[in-house]
């Protein structure tokens, strides 16, 4: 007897269907998975033939062929286990599930995913949320799934969405019983909780919390150059709560990469704030942007739409920061590998801190700097010039005196400052309507064309900047971007001389590292 069970897969974010045949016939008992199968895969056979016989039923004791189709693509993890199973009790007519009173069309509208425990029952597993949205955009109607992904299924409309805790209830819905469908909820994005710390709380630094409203306002990526304990990382902390809430697409977005990884809030479902990833200086390459054996995505790509900060820059291995070059231009990663090749999202603003020499005092009016001329230039160089040029404002932290940290007085809010943020923001999302750009940071060279113009007395500080510090085409381009959004945060409608004499205000350590 042959049957049919529809189930889905992953490759990279995009979801695909899969057809999950059994047959079974005669002789001895053997069970068999084809298709391209994973490890977790092959192990299923063991999983399902527990769960079957403790929910009750009989494991077929014959030939069971368990094919996967397509069988090019390779298939992974075990989402295809409650499918398995499901085709195994279909083809052998256990529990009523007749295969000639449920013929293959009315099978044909289900698609099943869960992982199965050896007493039957349904576990979560990972990848919920983009199967359902190709399922949907593939024509799917009703799909099964983990009652522990339920909450993940809230947010996807246009499809029937039904989740099961055991293999008898998949069975029971699958013979008609009544079944309610998950609830519908709508995607609520607040601005509560948002950030580890509060700008409100930063002693001093100033000239640093100017530049991180320019940096929230554009979409900027942002480079913090000071001694050791001057608040680097709390300045980072804050960054979250400046920034503008998530879109609805930006929140399913990042849910897809979240939910793909595993690490995804189970209770919640779905990502409403925006992500702050810190990876520390020791992550290995395929850690920071994805791949390893099963392709998956990196920690760039867990910031999608949000925050990576990389504390303590020089610190990471000169090839993992090369490999941030292409992202952080293009806003994807393509992770390679010999079976195949996949795409990730990683549109992030880059946060990064560091010392300005290898003990860290260099500049210090408190501090004597014990390296020599050669140690700083070589710790400077472990940032290569192309890196920098793609970090829009490089900001130099003060040090913190006591009465600054003593001081009673509440600096302003990220709350207030957030306001300004948002504003800008908004005056940037009508300049840009009807295109995939969103930030100034984002920018393309027609729209720097259109939207940069400068005065001739700007056009002489950009000049003689260009010459002093040498600054490459990138460079130029990015002061450009940043003085755009220094003028939309005064609410000017055309970039002033003074917007670009702040903006090229933060290129100072290009001629530093050159």
């Amino acid at each position: 007897m042959l049957a049919r069970i529809n189930s889905y897969a992953l490759n990279g974010l995009e979801g695909y269907g899969v057809t999950v045949e059994v047959d079974i016939h005669s002789g001895l008992p053997k069970t068999e998975i084809v298709g391209l199968p994973d490890v977790a895969v092959r192990e299923a056979k063991e999983r399902v033939r527990a769960a079957i016989k403790n929910s009750g039923f009989d494991f077929s004791a014959h030939v069971v062929t368990i094919n996967l189709a397509p069988a090019d693509m390779r298939k992974e993890g075990p989402s295809f286990d409650l499918a398995i199973a499901l085709g195994i009790l279909t083809a052998t007519e256990q529990a009523g599930v007749d295969i000639h009173k449920c013929p293959l069309p009315a099978l044909d509208e289900f698609v099943f995913l869960g992982e199965l425990s050896l007493s039957g029952e349904v576990r979560r597993i990972n990848g919920v949320m983009p199967m359902l949205i190709a399922a949907r955009e593939q024509g799917k109607k009703r799909i099964v799934i983990p009652r522990e992904n339920s909450n993940e299924a809230k947010y996807i409309r246009g499809i029937d969405v039904y989740a099961v805790s055991s293999l008898r209830e998949a069975v029971a819905l699958l013979n008609g019983a009544e079944f309610t469908p998950v609830e519908k909820s709508d995607i609520t994005l607040s601005a509560g909780a948002r950030a580890l710390e509060d700008l409100r709380y930063v002693k001093g630094q100033y000239a640093a919390k100017r530049a991180f409203e320019i940096a929230a306002a554009g979409g900027h990526n942002i480079l913090l150059i000071g001694a050791p304990g001057g608040g680097k990382t709390m300045l980072a902390k804050c960054l979250p709560g400046i920034l503008p809430d998530m879109t609805e697409r930006e929140a399913l977005e990042t849910t897809k990469i979240h939910s793909a990884a595993g690490i995804l809030d189970a209770d919640v479902g779905i990502v409403l704030r925006r992500p702050f990833r810190s990876p520390h200086h020791t992550a290995s390459k395929i850690a920071l942007t994805g791949g390893g054996t099963n392709s998956h995505p990196g920690e760039i790509s867990y910031a999608h739409n949000g925050v990576l900060f990389l504390d303590e820059l020089p610190e990471y291995p000169r090839g993992v920061l090369e490999l941030l070059r292409q992202p952080l231009e293009d806003g994807v990663i393509t992770v390679s590998r010999a079976a195949r090749s996949v795409e990730y999202p990683a549109n992030f603003m880059l946060v990064a801190s560091m010392n300005p020499c290898p003990c860290g005092y260099y500049g210090s009016e408190t501090h004597e700097c014990t390296c020599t001329p050669s140690q700083i230039q070589k710790y400077m160089s472990k940032i290569s010039g192309p890196l920098l040029d793609r970090i829009d404002l490089h900001v130099e932290t003060d040090e913190v005196h006591y009465d600054e940290l003593n001081s009673t007085d509440d600096a302003e809010s990220s709350a207030s400052v957030r306001v300004r943020v948002n504003a800008a923001r908004a005056v940037q999302t009508e300049r840009y309507g009807g295109t995939d750009v969103h930030s100034n940071a984002k920018m393309t060279t027609a729209m720097i064309k259109k939207y940069c113009a400068l005065d001739a007395k700007g056009e002489r500080i950009l000049s003689n900047a260009f010459e002093k510090l040498g600054l490459s085409a990138r460079a130029y381009t990015r002061i450009l971007k940043v003085a755009r959004t220094i003028a939309d945060l005064d609410g000017a409608t055309s970039i002033q001389a003074s917007h670009v004499a702040e903006a090229v205000m933060y290129r100072t350590l290009d001629k530093a590292v050159k």
